[in-house]
This record gives C-alpha cells, sequence and structure tokens, in this order.
C-alpha cells in the first residue's frame, strides 16, 4: 500500500509494523508469538558483518607507519573501550574487553540506522512488493533482550566458573546471614533477573521514542520538515551514542560483579 494514501493513524502504524514471518504458517506479515522479524534479523546480521568485516581488514593491514583513517578510529575505539574496562573490572580481561568492543560498536551502529530517512527503505522495498521495513534492530524488544540475555548468560557462567561452591553460600547468607535465607534468595533472584530486564528495557524504550518522534515529524508538511527533523537529529546522536555506551558500560560492571568473590 502507497503511504500517500494512509491517514495519519495508519502511517505511523505502517511504519511500527515489523516484516515477520509466521513459523506456524511460513507467511509474511505474521502476528503472535510465533513470529520472527526478518527485518530486524536482517539488518542487525548485515550491520555486524559490515562493522566487524571493517575492522578485520584493518587489522590485517595494521601498520606502525602513519595508520589511515580507519586504523585511527580502531585505535581510538580500542583505547576508549580498554580505558572503560579497566575503570570498571579488575579481573581478567582477556574476554571482557573484546566484547565490551563488540557491544558498543553493534549497538552503536544498529542505533544510527534511526538516522535514514524515514520513508527510505520502506518506500525502496515497497517497489518489490515488501510490506513493512522496520530499520531500526533497536526499537525491537526481540534484539534488545536476546542482547541482554547474551550477557546475563555469561553473567550467571562466570559467577559458577569463579565462585564455585562459594556461590551458593553468597546466595544464602547475603545480605542478612543464613538464619534469614529465604529473604536473601528471594532479593537475589530479582537483583539477577533485573540485569537484563533494566539492559533490554532502558535500550529499547529510547531507541522506540526516537523513531516515534522521526515517524511523527515526517507528518508535518515537508518544507517544515527540515527544521525539527534537523533539531532531533542532532540531538538523537547524543542519545544513540549514550544508549551503546551505557548498554557497554552496565555489561561491564555486572561481569565484573559477577568475579567479585568477596
Amino acid at each position: 500500500m502507497s503511504t500517500e494514501t494512509l491517514t495519519q493513524g495508519q502511517y505511523v502504524q505502517h511504519h511500527l509494523e515489523h516484516l515477520s514471518l509466521s513459523l506456524k504458517t511460513w507467511t509474511l506479515d505474521g502476528h503472535g508469538f510465533w513470529v520472527i522479524n526478518l527485518d530486524t534479523l536482517f539488518v542487525s546480521i548485515l550491520v555486524g558483518l559490515l562493522i566487524f568485516g571493517m575492522l578485520g581488514m584493518v587489522a590485517r593491514s595494521v601498520t606502525s607507519g602513519v595508520p589511515g583513517k580507519l586504523q585511527n578510529f580502531a585505535e581510538v575505539m580500542l583505547d576508549f573501550v580498554g580505558q572503560s574496562v579497566k575503570e570498571s573490572f579488575h579481573g581478567d580481561s582477556s574476554l571482557i574487553a573484546p566484547l565490551a568492543l563488540v557491544i558498543f560498536l553493534w549497538v552503536f551502529f544498529l542505533n544510527t540506522m534511526d538516522l535514514l530517512p524515514v520513508d527510505l527503505v520502506s518506500r525502496l522495498l515497497g517497489y518489490a512488493g515488501v510490506p513493512h521495513f522496520k530499520v531500526l534492530p533497536t526499537a525491537d524488544p526481540n534484539a534488545t533482550f536476546a542482547m541482554s540475555l547474551s550477557v546475563f548468560a555469561l553473567i550467571l557462567f562466570y559467577n559458577i566458573k569463579v565462585k564455585g561452591f562459594g556461590l551458593v553460600k553468597e546466595v544464602f547468607t547475603k545480605p542478612y546471614g543464613g538464619y534469614l535465607f529465604p529473604i536473601n534468595v528471594f532479593f537475589r533472584i530479582i537483583e539477577e533477573l533485573v540485569k537484563p530486564l533494566s539492559l533490554a528495557l532502558r535500550l529499547f524504550g529510547n531507541m522506540f521514542a526516537g523513531e516515534l518522534v522521526f515517524i511523527i515529524i515526517a507528518l508535518l508538511p515537508w518544507w517544515t520538515q527540515w527544521l525539527p527533523g534537523s533539531i532531533w537529529a542532532i540531538f538523537h546522536i547524543l542519545v544513540i551514542t549514550i544508549q551503546a555506551f551505557i548498554f557497554m558500560k552496565l555489561t561491564i560492571v555486572y561481569l565484573s560483579m559477577a568475579h567479585d568473590t568477596h
């Protein structure tokens, strides 16, 4: 359906719908629980391949002489992430530092997809018969929860690996002592469950709100869109960067807590 024929409400709804594949009927535009958002999956994989393919190319062509722009960018990112890890994590960072770099770059560049013109991709794909296509994966809670649950799995892994049997003692006796172990266990369950929830919902909420503002601005007459659109885009660059940094920083902090034995 052409976006010119939509009402304002239909226009907003059109841009908030995913290109979904139903796992029950194997048809597009599926709804319900058993669906895969193909647009989220495709954009996430494509952006990941482009970013880390580029970094791999830089690593293979690194020089000790005068570095190029890509090598300068990679070195700045490595120093920035390395400093963040050093400030918050005091254990073995052989995995944590690369993981933090991956998280920051991937989330940042996924967020930047929100800066594309609202109708650009969906209209181009509409000519090929694609009914809906959202280009912002981090405005999809499925993507943000997938990333946060991956971090949560690492938190559980390092809690068990580093603390061993001491983890059981910690869960049952902290913070109120062994006599109040039911309360200790209850609070510990809440504490652990809050971690993936905070990671996923914070990123999703901020990016979904930003996406919605761009869609609302696109409802204005075309000759008035440039001023509010430009102002919001400039502000949104800050939001994009901060959200990527917060997701990375909290990941480092949570993994540091999993390594702490005191």
